[in-house]
C-alpha cells in the first residue's frame, strides 16, 4: 500500500497545483474583462488613452491595452500572459466597447 501511495501522491499534488493555477488564471480573466470595460468607458467619455492605460494597469498589472474605434463605438482590447505553474503560459484577452460620446 505504501508503494501505491508513493506513486499516486505526486500525481495528486500536481493535479491540485494545476487546478489552483487554473482558478488563478480564471480570476485574472475576470479582472482583465472588468478593466477593459472600464477603459472603454473612460475613452467613451473623452478621457485620454493614458487614463485608460492607467485604469487597466491599476486593476491588472502587466496588461497591454490597445484601443480602436468601430463606428460610433470605442473599443479596448486588454492582453496578458499568465503563468500556470512554472512551465505553462496562458495568453488571456478581453475586449469591451462603449459608446463614443467624447468625439
Amino acid at each position: 500500500m505504501a508503494a501505491e501511495l508513493a506513486l499516486a501522491l505526486p500525481a495528486v499534488v500536481l493535479t491540485l497545483l494545476l487546478g489552483a493555477g487554473a482558478l488563478g488564471a480564471a480570476s485574472r480573466q475576470v479582472s482583465l474583462q472588468d478593466a477593459a470595460a472600464d477603459a472603454a468607458r473612460l475613452l467613451g467619455r473623452g478621457e485620454s488613452a493614458a487614463a485608460a492605460d492607467a485604469a487597466v494597469a491599476a486593476s491588472v498589472s502587466g496588461a497591454a491595452v490597445s484601443p480602436w474605434h468601430q463606428g460610433d463605438l470605442v473599443c479596448v482590447t486588454a492582453r496578458l500572459d499568465v503563468a500556470v505553474g512554472a512551465v505553462i503560459h496562458v495568453p488571456l484577452q478581453a475586449s469591451s466597447c462603449a459608446l463614443d460620446g467624447g468625439r
